[in-house]
């Protein structure tokens, strides 16, 4: 099982870390250190527990290896513990106190867990325009199409017959049912027709051929 514990390799790589997460917890340790090697399991344990990405990180820093990651904390004497929130530092353990450690670590945990998690999707915002789905870096465009007019229904009450010599859906209806009632009751549908009020007027002409429902 991979450790959850990251070995820290620049100064640049630590403040990606602790820019990233809301706590970091850093181990300073040599390899010549006895006490290091003591604690340094009770350290992995805490970390394979604990960590929450974006919240809660486990690092580690050799003092020979980064000397001046070592300098930067004032580090002098082995293990010594950090906890940092953000980049300052919160709270220092030294020496391989286990008892000292882990309250450290789960105060931070809880404090972490209060808060939202650094570089997660929780925190991201979509802003931009929308985009055509098959089309990548195509708008999308709002769908078109003709336009519904409300019928004037004050110009049907009053005036019936000139109101359905329009071209719209509403003056077709209109036409239409005119024609079906005067033509329905009565002996002479086409005589009717021809004389409706109803009837298309075309300029010029005596009226269009209607085709009479009876």
């Amino acid at each position: 099982m991979p450790s959850a514990v990251t070995p820290i390799t620049s100064p640049a790589h630590l403040r990606t870390i602790t820019s990233s997460n809301s706590y970091t917890i850093i181990d300073f340790y040599a390899d010549w250190c006895g006490p290091c090697k003591v604690i340094s399991p009770i350290f992995e344990q805490l970390a394979a527990q604990e960590t929450k990405a974006g919240r809660l990180a486990f690092v580690k820093v050799d003092v020979d290896a980064q000397r001046e990651v070592a300098g930067n904390y004032g580090i002098s004497a082995m293990p010594t513990f950090l906890i940092l929130k953000g980049s300052s530092v919160k709270e220092t353990v030294r020496g391989a106190n286990a008892t000292a450690l882990r309250t450290a670590v789960l105060s931070a945990a809880a404090d972490a867990a209060k808060g939202p998690a650094k570089g997660g999707a929780g925190g991201a915002t979509f802003t931009g325009a929308g985009r055509a789905l098959g089309g990548e870096g195509v708008a999308a465009k709002p769908a078109t199409g003709p336009a519904f007019t409300m019928p004037n229904v004050g110009a049907i009450a009053s005036s019936p017959a000139s109101y359905s010599q329009g071209s719209g859906l509403p003056q077709t209806v209109v036409r239409f049912v005119g024609l079906y009632l005067q033509t329905f009751f009565t002996f002479e549908p086409a005589a009717t027709a021809e004389t409706s009020p109803f009837r298309v007027q075309k300029p010029g002409g005596n009226g269009a051929r209607v085709r009479t429902v009876g």
